[in-house]
């Protein structure tokens, strides 16, 4: 379908899995649209500055982990940053830009990519940076992973933006992007969530009843947030329910849990790492999750009704507030608001009916798809305006 040999260059960040999975997801579009297009995805900072990598990141993890609202202060404070042409572009971006830019430039060079896409926006930044300069000029794409439009996102030399829903459409043209170079294709999630799942034979295949009201509980690859109170007050909720348990790659928190189901009132199934997410989203009744961009663009493309417990500081606070104000969610104020929430919708089956269709109305189960179509097309044009075949 596409133009036979197109090379795309998908620049990501391994901070969370969110951003990578993005990259993944946009990656399957491309060869599903094309089979003979070469994707690349490249962690970006572990490529140009593996020291930086270890400083930037593992601070950022170490601070999420034991100091959130100092991150979530650094964030708000962040969002009030300096202008520049309509938003803010910080010093630390462009500390980071060079040490990375050359080694980065010289990567796009050697591979000569149509498009290069961003899915995290440091490498948008140093990208920026290098057009600035005059030494780069590829079609550049940001493709924006949370509900929200931070200014670290916002450089008028990206070529095209894609972002999770029209709202935010709005905000990017009130930081001086042209409405032109924004669409809301949706996050890009892989494309498999928009396939049909058979709930009966998902749930019967790990022992549950399909019949039951099915809660499932997510904690994130590397299954973060008060996992084990949550299966515990759920699992001992007066009415009947069965609950699957996601522990990621955590294997302590799985064994943890293992531990304590067979003492609950209501079955626990506990799963690790898994690949299936898409049928368990689909099979169950409610998700229970923390509010990251991409697991919430999942859960809405599966048009389950999200319980958010304890969002970070920053931007999964502000997925939250989000997906709550467009009837899509729910905000528990720790587990025994948790609890309470849940137990009251599941007697009055009504309100997830109508986060079901909250849900489904913010769903964009094919973005990954759309974006791929919409890139290519948009890619094609930018090399006829340079080669003066066409407006630009």
């Amino acid at each position: 379908m596409g133009d036979t040999g197109r090379n795309i260059l998908i620049l990501s960040v391994s901070a969370g899995s969110g951003h990578m999975r993005a990259a993944a997801a946009l990656e399957a579009a491309f060869r599903e649209d094309d089979p003979a297009c070469r994707v690349i995805i490249l962690d970006t900072f572990k490529y140009t500055s593996p020291f930086l990598e270890k400083l930037v990141l593992g601070t950022y993890m170490e601070m999420l982990k034991h100091a959130p609202a100092v991150y979530g202060y650094i964030y708000s404070r962040s969002e009030k940053g300096r202008v520049l042409s309509g938003c803010a572009k910080t010093e630390f971006s462009r500390l980071l830009g060079m040490f990375s830019a050359r080694r980065l430039l010289d990567y796009i060079k050697r591979h000569n990519p149509e498009a290069v896409i961003c899915t995290h926006p440091f490498p948008l930044g140093v990208l920026s940076a290098i057009r600035e300069s005059g030494e780069y000029g590829c079609f550049t794409v940001g493709t924006v992973t949370d509900f929200i439009i931070h200014p670290f996102w916002v450089f008028p030399e990206v070529d095209l933006y894609l972002v999770g829903a029209e709202q935010l459409a709005g905000d990017l043209a009130g930081c001086g992007i042209p409405a032109e170079r924004v669409h809301a294709t949706g996050i890009p999630i892989d494309p498999v969530f928009s396939a049909p799942v058979d709930r009966w034979s998902v749930l019967a295949g790990y022992g549950l009843d399909p019949r039951l009201a099915t809660i499932l509980i997510m904690g994130g690859g590397l299954g973060m947030g008060p996992l084990p109170e949550s299966v515990k007050a759920l699992g001992n909720l007066g009415r009947r329910c069965q609950i699957i348990a996601v522990a990621g790659n955590n294997n302590q928190l799985r064994e943890k849990i293992d531990r304590m189901a067979p003492e609950l009132a209501n079955p626990v199934r506990v799963l690790g790492y898994v690949d299936n997410v898409h049928e368990l989203m689909a099979s169950s009744d409610i998700l229970v999750s923390k509010a990251g961009g991409l697991s919430c663009a999942e859960a809405l493309a599966a048009g389950i009704p999200i319980f958010i417990l304890d969002p970070l500081p920053g931007q999964e606070q502000r997925n939250s507030r989000f997906l709550t104000s467009a009837g899509a969610a729910v905000e528990a104020g720790g587990v025994e608001d948790l609890a309470k929430k849940i137990d009251c919708c599941l007697a009055r089956p009504y309100l997830l009916k109508e986060m079901s269709g909250a849900a489904s109305r913010l769903a964009r189960p094919d973005a990954a798809r759309t974006a791929a179509r919409l890139i290519r097309d948009r890619a094609k044009d930018y090399r006829a305006a340079v080669a003066g075949e066409g407006p630009h």
